[in-house]
């Protein structure tokens, strides 16, 4: 194992990516699907949310202009699937009204802002935090902030590559500090780590099976 910590993500990555192949994520048609999906995984499996998204597309909701002109209360129906539906149907609403109010409803123009401007942007948005912040911001405006989560945390922290106690944003850091800005990457990255966490590096581990066990014998 490497202790220079560029070559070891590359290490990681490489050996996560031999075994699962190419992950293709983020599955969304538009932007503002993903901005959807940043939202609505908060506390929740995919799979509710593929839901609530399938059930916006088929009640042809599944657009900005259509579905920033409903109210929360409108909204939470549609939306049932994702769990604590009422408190994503008001994030929803607020997040809408912020680029209506703000930029006149040109969602586009507000995902053009450069990367440090747009995430700023975000995190002013009440109910949007780091890692939903981070999602939307390298998957729907392909713009390389890498995104961690609690998958990326356990991953690390469990092989002792970081400390336990490391923030969000050291988290993140320890991963762009030592990578080239690079938005395929950086989303293949993502979704390979999220695929591990999911599958092997649970609460309760698989080790014996995961990918990366080949670490704990170096």
């Amino acid at each position: 194992m490497s202790t220079n910590r560029k070559e070891l993500l590359r290490e990681v990555y490489d050996k996560l990516f031999a075994f699962f192949g190419p992950l293709g994520w983020w599955p969304a048609e538009t932007p503002f699907e993903v901005i959807l999906g940043a939202i609505l995984t908060q506390n929740t499996a995919w799979k509710n949310v593929a839901a609530a998204i399938g059930n916006l597309r088929s009640h042809g909701m599944l657009s900005f202009e259509r579905l920033c002109g409903l109210s929360a209360q409108e909204i939470a129906p549609f939306i049932r699937s994702s769990g604590f539906y009422n408190q994503k149907a008001k994030k929803i609403e607020t997040f809408c009204t912020h680029i209506l109010t703000k930029w006149g409803g040109g969602l586009g123009e507000f995902l053009a802002q450069d990367m440090e401007a747009l995430r700023a942007d975000l995190l002013a948005i009440r109910g949007i935090g780091p890692e939903t912040a981070d999602s939307i911001v390298l998957y729907a405006a392909f713009k390389p902030s890498f995104v961690v989560d609690t998958y990326t945390y356990r991953i690390f922290s469990r092989h002792g590559w970081v400390d336990e106690s490391i923030s969000y944003e050291e988290l993140q850091d320890y991963f762009m500090g030592a990578m080239e800005p690079d938005v395929p990457f950086f989303k293949e990255f993502h979704a390979l780590l999220v695929r591990t966490g999911h599958l092997y590096c649970r609460k309760t581990a698989l080790c014996q099976s995961c990918p990366l066990n080949v670490f704990f014998s170096q």
